[in-house]
């Protein structure tokens, strides 16, 4: 087996990121002994794992419930809305084009309500939008629906106007969206995800093969635990990603991106190995019979 890189992660984010694979929906909560093992898999004990299910239960992130007269917890409903707005970020195979134009949000917070107005640039960072000025934020059109729900469903969106529009000077916009955006900051992340991933479906590949459906049919029950640990910290690292990424154009953006290359790495592992540990994870949710 090949070695697993160990990525800068902690017991509650990989918690948030099984549940958010393996028990999203509706009756399929998890009992902590589950949890252990799978945690168990990935090198982390018992009472860190309970320490870490308490606090994120403390946050409203996970919410207990019993069946069968077991304690189980499930993801809450305001997280469960999160990933499945999130998908479509983190599994998404390219970004924007110049042809799509911009969004604009331009705010404005009463004084008496500054909380909000930091709360607005949170939800708007997280939406991939960069600063141009107090109160006016920019992002590509195409998060212009999504960002719209989101500050909705915050309670946000009534300080909040939305426009959308084309750049009219004449001039290049990457120095532009260097203003805008912390770019050297991002790309610095992609090449430190690179550096612990950059070889990972050449390694997969070389291990499986091109087809997931044949690699899973071939697979044996330690072959799935393997790609189980690779696999859950390598999402969990990523998927902070397309919450940074304002995914903008290409041609917009420096010729030595980290971006694409880090997309591809993910988006090729991930279509090898993800059916493989998602069968390992079932194994343990329903036993090995399932």
């Amino acid at each position: 087996m090949m070695a697993i890189p160990a990525p800068p992660v902690r017991h509650q984010q990989l918690i948030v990121t099984i549940y958010g694979l393996y028990s999203r929906n509706a009756g399929d909560a998890l009992p902590v002994s589950v949890l252990i093992e799978m945690l168990g898999d990935l090198g982390y004990d018992a009472p860190g794992v309970r320490s870490s299910v308490s606090r994120l239960k403390a946050k409203g992130v996970l919410q207990s419930v019993r069946a069968n007269k077991v304690a189980k917890y499930e993801l809450s409903e305001k997280v469960m809305d999160v990933f499945h707005e999130g998908d479509q970020r983190i599994f998404a195979p390219e970004g924007s084009s110049p042809e799509d134009g911009w969004a604009l949000a331009i705010f404005s917070v009463p004084e008496s309500l500054r909380n909000r107005r930091h709360q607005l640039r949170t939800e708007l960072s997280g939406l991939g939008f960069g600063s141009v000025a107090s109160g006016v934020w920019i992002a590509p059109a195409p998060v212009l629906d999504q960002a719209k729900n989101r500050l909705e469903a915050k309670g946000l969106s009534q300080f909040v106007d939305f426009f959308r529009g084309d750049y009219l000077i004449d001039g290049p916009m990457r120095p532009k969206v260097a203003q805008w955006w912390d770019l050297a900051a991002l790309d610095e992340q992609f090449g430190e995800f690179l550096a612990l991933y950059g070889d990972a479906a050449w390694q997969w590949t070389a291990l499986l093969g091109e087809n997931p459906e044949d690699a899973l049919a071939a697979s044996t029950p330690e072959l799935r635990r393997e790609a189980f640990r690779y696999y859950i910290p390598m999402l969990t690292l990523w998927r902070r990603f397309p919450y940074r990424d304002p995914s903008l154009p290409l041609e917009y953006l420096p010729d030595d991106w980290k971006g694409p290359a880090a997309r591809r790495t993910f988006l090729s592992t991930h279509r090898l190995i993800a059916p493989l540990a998602a069968a390992h994870a079932h194994g343990l949710i329903h036993g090995p019979d399932a």
